[in-house]
């Protein structure tokens, strides 16, 4: 099984901002920018966002991020739903960093390979994947840094591109919030399993 890896490097900055701010830099820039197509009025033109990040025992990756290593990369899951469906995608995604470039590769997977990823059905999952680099990649960072998915972060996002240059991309990122399942450690687990905490209420993250 061999799966389009979609890729690209780019340059992005991040900037953590009072809503006030925000709104008003978003104001500024709808008169150039345009919302993607994604977003639902429903969300207050914007779309859902969920994401779980491997980790290890020591928090390597977290502080590799504050040390701020000019050579870095993290896994995780991402989606944009609370639970499974065919209208949900499924990602597994590497992000790093290298010098000032951020980079990010990420394949489709189904929600049964998530299944064994928790169990840490690698044999089988390779026997899927066989022959991809990507997950052959993604299981010896698993095993050489005892790698398992843990924190899951939710929040909802708001995209704008720019006609004028689509390379050009800012996108508002409020309502964050994380949670550690206990329990079932699944991105879909039941929210019986998960305890969520507000992040900086009243703050946005401004990507650019």
């Amino acid at each position: 099984m061999k799966d389009e890896i979609a890729t690209f490097s780019r340059y992005e900055f991040k900037y953590f901002l009072p809503e006030l701010i925000a709104t008003s830099i978003e104001s500024e820039i709808s008169h150039f920018m345009s919302l993607d197509s994604h977003v639902s009025e429903e969300l207050d033109r914007s779309y859902f966002v969920r994401s779980q990040y491997f980790e290890n025992d020591l928090y390597t990756n977290f502080y590799e991020k504050v040390d701020g290593m000019r050579e870095r990369h993290k896994y995780r899951i991402r989606t944009y739903g609370k639970a499974p469906s065919n209208d949900n995608p499924i990602f597994l995604e590497k992000k790093g960093r290298k010098l000032e470039r951020t980079m990010k590769g990420r394949i489709k997977i189904e929600n049964y390979h998530l299944e064994m990823i928790y169990k840490r059905d690698f044999d089988v999952l390779l026997n899927k994947f066989e022959g991809h680099s990507f997950i052959e990649g993604f299981i010896f960072d698993c095993y050489r840094k005892k790698l398992k998915p843990m924190v899951i972060v939710d929040y909802l996002r708001s995209p704008y591109v720019s006609e004028y240059d689509t390379n050009f991309r800012l996108t508002f990122d409020r309502n964050i919030r994380v949670s550690l399942p206990y329990g079932e450690n699944s991105i879909f687990s039941d929210p019986k399993y998960q305890y969520w905490q507000d992040v900086n209420a009243g703050f946005c993250t401004l990507e650019v």
